[in-house]
């Protein structure tokens, strides 16, 4: 029987600012990736989405960005090396820490954002990105795109690489996400989000524009701030029983 993880960016809310449906979302999610407070999230909401994290069970993944609460962490930044990784470790260090005091267990890293996009095939952010993660704790995993440099890179020193889809982002015949700047980027219907969903699980493909690529991966992800998450995982876990597939914790 096929397995799949679903992942989804949550705890992006902060002070008077509503981001997501983190309550609707955590019984049909796996794994979830916490915004540490540099794109989203704060102290009161980071600590409430590991707590509910725990009660459902969820894996718990940092979601660190460049520092870019105004923009969401969606816009390109270019930092010194030294200070990248800085960044880094402070959002990882957090999360972990507050993670283990809750008496749960960090299990990975997934960037976010415009910084994921930049580290796909950046060799020079993307090994300061894994010299941040190797210097909080050699034992987490980092979440990608399958394929890219940074997988080369995670795979050379010895860092588990979680390959990653998406439910709700249309893709480049490259295997690339196609930018949020062009149309048709994000998936707009439910239906096509299950379709693509279950394409990628059951026959490791994707569509894309002119054809259909093959894409093998480890965990999908939903995201926390699209308004149509809680009925697109609703039907996906419809989906699971009929199609014959589980829908469990990726392993690392």
């Amino acid at each position: 029987m096929d397995r799949m993880d679903i992942n989804c960016d949550i705890g992006e809310s902060y002070g008077y600012f509503s981001v997501g449906n983190d309550e609707k979302v955590f019984p049909y999610i796996t794994s979830c990736n916490i915004a540490c407070g540099f794109h989203g999230g704060d102290p009161i909401h980071i600590e409430n989405t590991i707590t509910n994290a725990l009660k459902h069970k969820v894996q718990i993944g940092a979601h660190p960005s460049y520092p870019d609460l105004m923009g969401f962490g969606r816009r390109p930044m270019q930092l010194p090396l030294n200070e990248l990784r800085a960044i880094l470790k402070y959002q990882i260090s957090a999360l972990k820490g507050m993670t283990e005091s809750l008496g749960g267990r960090l299990v990975y890293v997934k960037p976010h954002g415009a910084l994921y996009n930049s580290i796909t095939n950046n060799e020079e952010e993307g090994i300061a990105t894994l010299e941040a993660i190797q210097a909080i704790d050699p034992q987490l995993a980092i979440m990608g795109l399958p394929g890219s440099k940074l997988e080369h890179l995670a795979h050379n020193r010895g860092i588990t690489f979680v390959r990653e889809g998406f439910i709700d982002r249309a893709y480049l015949p490259t295997g690339n996400l196609m930018p949020r700047n062009q149309n048709g980027a994000v998936v707009a219907t439910v239906e096509d989000s299950v379709a693509q969903a279950i394409s990628i699980i059951k026959e490791k493909k994707v569509k894309v524009q002119g054809g259909i690529i093959d894409l093998e991966v480890d965990s999908i992800c939903i995201h926390g701030d699209n308004p149509l998450a809680p009925e697109i995982l609703k039907d996906i876990q419809k989906a699971a029983e009929r199609n014959n597939f589980n829908l469990a914790k990726f392993l690392v």
